[in-house]
């Protein structure tokens, strides 16, 4: 009896405990090796990704527009000046980056309660579309004239939107799931700036205002079934104003293979021009500054359409290097997304991402010929300070989070102290050598 007994114990299935410890080392080995290392796991990485790639970019987008808006300042100064452009560009970046130091250093309840000031702020700058400071180019007119400065409104508007979005949602919680909290206020005020927008004849930076939009609403859990009617609301909105103007008309007509030949006009001569530089790049590119494209061939080859002329003198492996750095930049946002324990900074980040990843995504599919020409700019790379100071700006707020993810701060206080000890024994072992000599 007594041996019956221990053989059914013994065939009893084990605790649930010891079950949990068998199983743990399983779900492991189901990990990528890069997802289980020390680096991947630690708080701080969020943070050197944002940074690092936001440096990088933005290096890289420096050299670039010096290189591809040389021609163009000549032509616009009648030879006065080739590096007007640059200058100005680089003007933008050196005003930005010591806010943008301050801006990565201040709390998260700041941002929180800077976020009504901020939408309602970037609401009347971008009101002034609808005075006559208003400038137009290119059949858009988003730009406003100060005095001598020259601003997009819609790039601010953009950050306030986002960051106001963020501090919305975050009180909503599980009230999203019905459609009086998801329209009043989030959508009414989203309405107000995309309308604004569309009044300035916009459309891509309206689709870049709707990507935000939807980015923040999705993380903030609107469900799924909402978003379906929205999109069809949004696609039907898409497809009208894409109709209604003639000139995108006859882009969409070009890009799907209906538009005839290039013309003087400016109907598929861009994305034509664009591919033509691109393909002449091949694997390494023609040489830095060797672009024949840029020569006034390309019209917005240092804004609009600067991943043609990277393409062309940097060959293949310049366009990938700056494809690899915006898949590291999306992976450093989603990473504070998923990390942070606050839905203000998960929504206002995802907002971010979306509008910055979603943007450059527009940006190099009309370049490489996948989408209809669209007037957007490269974030960090195309000539523009608005765009610039703005998407700095955005990121160095995200940069803030992610100092704040649980842990950040200790492990970037312990590695600071880390830096001034070796420091001290540098220079103690140099002072003492000094001496012996």
């Amino acid at each position: 009896m007594s041996t019956l007994t221990t053989a059914t114990r013994s065939r009893r299935p084990a605790p649930a405990r010891t079950r949990s410890r068998r199983s743990g080392p399983t779900r492991k080995k189901r990990q990528a090796p890069w997802a289980q290392s020390a680096a991947w796991q630690s708080p701080v990485t969020s943070y050197y990704l944002i940074g690092g790639v936001t440096i990088l970019l933005l290096v890289l987008g420096l050299v670039m527009v010096l290189s591809s808006s040389s021609i163009y300042a000549l032509n616009a100064t009648e030879g006065a000046n080739p590096f007007a452009d640059f200058v100005g560009q680089a003007s933008y970046a050196l005003i930005a980056i010591p806010v943008a130091f301050a801006m990565s250093r201040l709390p998260v309840r700041a941002y929180r309660a800077l976020a009504w000031a901020a939408m309602i702020g970037t609401l009347a700058l971008q009101a002034l579309v609808f005075t006559p400071l208003v400038l137009g180019e290119g059949g858009n007119a988003n730009w406003v004239a100060l005095g001598p400065i020259v601003l997009q409104p819609s790039e601010f508007a953009k950050f306030g939107l986002a960051l106001w979005l963020g501090a919305v949602l975050a009180t909503k919680g599980k009230l999203l799931a019905h459609w009086s909290h998801v329209i009043f206020p989030a959508l009414v005020v989203s309405a107000v700036f995309l309308s604004t927008v569309l009044y300035s004849h916009d459309l891509g930076t309206a689709l870049v205002f709707i990507a935000l939009i939807a980015g923040s609403l999705w993380v903030a859990g609107v469900p799924v079934s909402k978003f379906v009617v929205a999109g069809c609301a949004v696609v039907a909105l898409v497809a009208y104003l894409a109709v209604s103007s003639e000139n995108r008309t006859q882009r969409i007509l070009h890009f799907l293979g209906m538009g005839g030949e290039a013309d003087p006009n400016g109907t598929g001569y861009q994305s034509d021009h664009a591919l033509w530089g691109l393909g002449s790049g091949g694997l390494s590119g023609v040489g830095l500054g060797a672009s024949k494209e840029k020569w006034l061939w390309l019209p917005a080859g240092d804004n609009d359409f600067i991943f043609a002329i990277i393409g062309e003198e940097l060959g293949l492996l310049g366009c990938l290097l700056v494809l690899a750095l915006f898949v590291v930049l999306a992976v450093g946002l989603c990473r504070v997304i998923a990390r942070h324990p606050d839905p203000f900074v998960k929504i206002t980040t995802a907002a971010v991402a979306s509008w910055i990843v979603g943007q450059a995504v527009i940006n190099i599919g009309v370049a490489i010929g996948l989408l209809p020409v669209i007037g957007l700019p490269l974030p960090l790379v195309s000539k523009g300070g608005s765009s610039l100071v703005t998407t700095i700006a955005a990121l160095a707020m995200v940069l803030a989070f992610a100092r704040d993810e649980p842990g950040a701060r200790e492990a970037l206080a312990a590695r600071k102290g880390s830096m001034r000890r070796s420091l001290a024994v540098i220079s103690g072992r140099l002072g003492s050598r000094n001496e012996r000599g």
